[in-house]
Formats: C-alpha cells, structure tokens, sequence
C-alpha cells in the first residue's frame, strides 16, 4: 500500500454498517481509515448509527462523536458525501433530499464510475425478506448478533496479545454454515437481479457485513462489509477499478497522523447520484 504525503487517494470510497452507537463498533479504526484515505466522493451506505442500539441504551463514546466530525470535516473540504439510511439508521429515511453539514441524505444513488459503468447504489435491507417482512426476529438476530462480536473482541484480544492476525469468529462462521451461504447467496442474486432491472452495469451494497466483489450472477456485485468485524471499505480508483481495502490489519502497522494535519482538498469530478 502506498501513500502520498501520509494520504491515500482515490476517486470514491464506499462504506457501510459502522454501527456507530453500538458497543461492536471498530469506531478507532473507521477514523485511522479515514485520516489515511481521501476521495472526492465518499458514499456512506447504510447503517453508519445503530438506531435499534441507542434505543435499547446510550452509548456514544468521544470516537464516535470523532468518526462524525471527521465526515463532516471531509464534506467541508470539498467532497461529495452522499449518505444512503440501512435499516439500522432508518430514522433518517424521513429526511431524504435533505442535507446535514454538507452530507446529502437519498434513498439510492446511480454512481457513474471513471469507466463510463453505472452502479446502483443501495443499503440492501429492502430485500432482505427477514428485516422486511419478519422484524421481530431480525431484532432477535441482532442480539445475538452483538453477543458474538463481544466474544470475538476478548478472543481477538488473546490472539493480538500472541502475535496472531486478527479473525473474525462470526465471518467464519457465514462461510462454515450452509444456511449462512445459502442466506448471502440469495441476498447476492436478488440485489444483481435488482440492478439488472434497472439498466446498470453493477450494484453496491452493504447490509450482510460480508465484502465481496464478483459477477457470480452476470452482475458486477459488490459488498463494502462493515466496520464491526472486517473494517473494510470499497474504493474506486481514477481509471474505474474497484478494490476491497482491509484496514483490521493495516491500521496498526502506520504511525499516527496529527489530529491538527492538513488534508489535501481534492478537485472534484461529475458524479451522478
């Protein structure tokens, strides 16, 4: 990986489900992430507050009040920053063609890519037929879910104390179980089937916290991940080529950059949304 002047740059990140408000969030390394990593657009796709968590009991810890202002700070230095609510942050579906601090809030977005590809852009919650059609029980799957993410965070901290990588207990488990598979395979097709329907070349998407990119479905499907486990983030460069960045790893490995450092101010370029 390679840096200018401290700052990687790219044409447009993608990010999604930081659950900012919930006790899982990797919120000191989203902001390493963005410290080191510029773009003249940024798409924060889904689920970057945890509203069913904050609702359940506060937490807000200075990082992720940090990870907010960092955002907000990007979108005053001249990016574009397009927010798209998931179904953890669906509060702010109610504000659609809003802005907030220079951030545009939509529902979903055409993104032109350098390459002349167009892509839907969307969380991916409205079709997941169990957070639309049976809440209750993926509200139950939350707590679960955050139960397993509390367990791999002490596992993971034995593992750095040894010299291990980090691992995720929950991704491994998605590939492991035939009905988690089966679960992303079909959540997979449904989305390329979705952006087929529209007439795009490709779709990006968060919501299943599994980053991917592949044409399994004749579709150019990509997933951002998340920042509770993997801490990966989807990133376009100038010429229309798209990488998965992996931050768990790489994030430990930089020295800090000074709060007080200047950015760059990037020029900006045409993108449809």
């Amino acid at each position: 990986m390679t840096f200018e002047h401290g700052t990687r740059k790219f044409r447009t990140l993608f990010i999604s489900d930081v659950h900012l408000g919930a006790r899982g969030c990797q919120a000191e390394q989203l902001l390493s992430f963005l410290r080191y990593h510029d773009a003249e657009a940024i798409y924060l796709v889904g689920d970057i507050v945890d509203g069913w968590q904050l609702r359940s009991g506060w937490f807000w810890p200075q990082h992720h009040n940090d990870v907010v202002q960092k955002l907000l700070r990007k979108a005053r230095k001249g990016a574009r920053v397009i927010y798209l609510p998931g179904n953890h942050d669906e509060f702010l579906r109610d504000y659609y063609g809003t802005h907030f601090g220079g951030i545009e809030v939509v529902e979903t977005a055409i993104h032109a890519a350098a390459d002349g590809r167009r892509y839907l852009v969307v969380h991916g919650d409205v079709f997941d037929m169990v957070v639309k059609h049976a809440r209750w029980l993926a509200l139950l799957g939350d707590r679960a879910y955050e139960i397993a993410i509390l367990v791999n965070r002490y596992f993971n901290a034995i593992r750095r104390r040894l010299g291990f990588r980090y691992w995720s207990l929950s991704q491994w488990a998605k590939r492991k179980v035939k009905n988690a598979v089966n679960y992303i395979g079909a959540f997979e097709q449904t989305l390329a089937e979705e952006a087929r329907r529209q007439h795009v070349d490709g779709v990006i998407c968060g919501h299943i916290h599994h980053a991917v990119i592949h044409e399994n479905f004749g579709i150019h499907y990509m997933n951002c991940g998340d920042w509770v486990e993997s801490c990966t983030a989807l990133a376009e460069h100038p010429d229309g080529r798209f990488e998965i960045v992996a931050w768990s790893d790489q994030g430990e490995m930089l020295p800090p950059m000074a709060e007080d450092e200047e950015e760059p101010v990037l020029a900006r370029t045409e993108i449809v949304a």
